[in-house]
């Protein structure tokens, strides 16, 4: 899902939002009403991967990502 996070240039409120076009105007800031924001760049979220857990990387534990079945 597109999900991307904006920063209002009003009151500095940020915030996110599931956009399914990507030439859609920026959605108004949810604090302030204002229409001044900016997208910020998010870094992608990783499922099974952890720091410091060998050298593949794989954390090989219970993930907290999926379809919450363990």
């Amino acid at each position: 899902m597109p999900i991307f996070e904006y920063r209002c240039k009003e009151c500095g409120a940020t915030y996110e939002k599931i956009i399914f076009n990507r030439e859609a105007t920026p959605p108004p800031c949810p604090k302030c009403g204002s229409d001044q924001v900016e997208k910020l760049i998010s870094a992608p979220g990783a499922c099974g991967v952890s720091s410091g857990s060998g050298s593949s990387g794989f954390s090989g534990g219970s993930s907290t990502c999926g379809s919450g079945f363990t």
